[in-house]
């Protein structure tokens, strides 16, 4: 895909970016099923506020204790292959400084000669379960826009660190993308939700020409889908607000509609949950 180039820095985020945890899900399959060396770490001590984003202890193989601080982290393909490949950006929100955060990872972005950037997010919506999981796939760039059929978001108001960096990235004259996925918001008890995460990687390579693997989120979506089936069928009025929420989905399908129905999803989840401590 010319618009977004042959290098493309794909980022997702913990904390208020991703509902069902869908898109630090689909980002953790692509780290898993491929080979990445670290390129870049920021400073916690700079970025994170340890009261609300507190390092965690574990053991390690030889029962040794580790402390691991919050980080955002860029990893590389660790080998060269034909076609487009991606580059991870992973982390958690950071508590200050956003501007000289995105500036820093920007900054390393065209050192790795990063030619487009992708943003992974998810949100709480009011969609079913039972249909395919909603992809918001939009971008500032009015050429990237006409190249690549994506959406022009009309959305104002409060935001979260993926549009702090794609501003930046655009700025820096990176081709910038992002792509939403819609979570029900009925399953908080089902997280997280890999048919969201699998919705995610399925645009994703879309959208970037790459191959993208999916792990065995197809058989973990569908079992995700029979856990809130099994749980509806024991509440009478989940069930009829689930068929509710079908019919106007199915409303939605329209082709005539059904843009302008994902992008006034997207807005209506924007101005409800745009607390930026929320999630």
């Amino acid at each position: 895909m010319e618009g977004l180039g042959r290098r493309v820095l794909v980022a997702a985020f913990d904390g208020w970016n991703d509902a069902g945890e869908a898109a630090t899900s689909a980002l953790g399959v692509l780290r898993r099923e491929g080979a990445y060396d670290e390129v870049f770490s920021v400073d916690p001590e700079l970025y994170f506020d340890y009261q609300y984003t507190r390092p965690s202890v574990s053991l390690d193989a030889n029962g040794n204790r580790m402390l691991t601080w919050p980080a955002a982290t860029i990893l590389r393909p660790a080998r060269s292959r034909r076609g487009t490949q991606l580059w991870l950006l992973t982390g958690v929100e950071p508590a200050r400084a956003w501007q000289a955060f995105s500036g820093e990872l920007v900054d390393v972005a065209l050192r790795e000669g990063i030619t487009g950037f992708v943003s992974l997010g998810s949100m709480m919506s009011d969609v079913p379960h039972t249909r395919p999981i909603s992809v918001f796939a939009g971008s500032d760039s009015e050429a990237l826009r006409r190249e690549l059929g994506l959406e022009r978001s009309t959305y104002e108001g409060p935001v979260g660190i993926l549009s702090a960096l794609s501003f930046a990235a655009e700025h820096a004259g990176i081709p910038t993308a992002t792509l939403w996925a819609s979570v029900p918001h009925y399953v908080a008890g089902h997280t997280p939700s890999p048919k969201a995460a699998l919705a995610l990687l399925d645009r994703l390579e879309d959208l970037t020409g790459a191959v993208v693997p999916r792990a065995d989120l197809a058989a973990e979506a569908e079992q995700w889908e029979a856990s809130i089936d099994a749980a509806a069928a024991e509440d009478d009025e989940m069930t009829e607000y689930i068929h509710q929420l079908e019919r106007t989905r199915d409303t939605w399908d329209d082709p005539e509609a059904s843009g302008d129905a994902i992008a006034q999803a997207f807005e209506r989840y924007l101005r409800r949950d745009g607390d930026p401590k929320a999630g």
